[in-house]
């Protein structure tokens, strides 16, 4: 801001209010924001940064840090031969009580430990086993090669897009995935997309209300957060399973 005396010659004073009102159109006449800038302004509003947990990134959702990611290296535990007595699977994919015409969208399929059971289930219909991991695809695809099932497809997808078509799936499954979604609300609103109008999301997280579940913190939900973050996309709970030994099987439709 520039200060004159008041006792300064006229033509000064003329020219620094020109100056002045100048200065002032020019303001007035920028460019307004882009649609496209303003949507990615908004979309920064739903994520924070703050301390890194041990077992988190240091982003925040809906006051959620976002858990570390499972590398491919981790798949052998995913086949791990005490896991379907640690987590009854088998249990949990028959409560979805599956169709055999029904198409089911397997996100984070990781080594198609789920994938390959459902397939069977779902004869008229397939799994569409997607990853954002090219290797957790492979591997899939070398475990396919040995068990002979071929109503299995794969999708590679990103961190913000399923890359499933629109209006395409009757069930979504995400086993101790979601947790992990570096960018939970644009991955969301590209599943529920995907969903049917009358397609259902089984989301099963590890119980964050129990202490006494062995998993690290940032990869357990409770069902309050989960519910809270579902609405956001325009999900509903519609039931929580309670028949799993330490996991949430919650049921949400549009």
């Amino acid at each position: 801001m520039l200060y004159i005396s008041m006792k300064a010659p006229l033509y000064i004073l003329i020219l620094v209010s020109f100056l002045a009102c100048n200065q002032s159109s020019q303001v007035s006449q920028q460019a307004p924001v882009s649609e496209e800038s303003a949507t990615k302004q908004a979309k920064t509003k739903w994520y924070s940064r703050g301390p890194a947990s041990y077992d988190g990134i240091g982003k925040y959702y809906q006051g959620r840090e976002i858990s570390q990611v499972m590398g491919h290296l981790g798949a052998p535990w995913l086949e791990r031969p005490e896991r379907e007595a640690e987590e009854k699977g088998s249990v949990m994919i028959k409560a979805l009580g599956l169709k055999p015409t029904d198409v089911v969208a397997d996100i984070g399929a990781g080594s198609g430990y789920f994938a390959f059971q459902m397939a069977p289930m779902v004869s008229e219909g397939k799994v569409i086993a997607q990853d954002i991991q090219p290797e957790m695809i492979q591997i899939m695809r070398e475990k396919q090669e040995t068990n002979g099932i071929e109503n299995v497809e794969y999708v590679l997808g990103g961190e913000k897009n399923s890359k499933l078509a629109e209006n395409s799936v009757d069930w979504v499954l995400i086993v101790d995935v979601y947790h992990e979604f570096s960018f939970p609300k644009e991955m969301m609103e590209s599943i529920v997309k995907a969903m049917k109008p009358t397609g259902k999301l089984a989301l099963v997280e590890y119980r964050g209300e129990d202490p006494e579940v062995p998993i690290k913190p940032r990869h357990k939900m409770t069902e309050a957060q989960a519910v809270k973050e579902m609405k956001v996309v325009g999900l509903k709970l519609i039931e929580n399973k309670d028949m799993l030994p330490r996991q949430h099987l919650m049921i949400f439709g549009k």
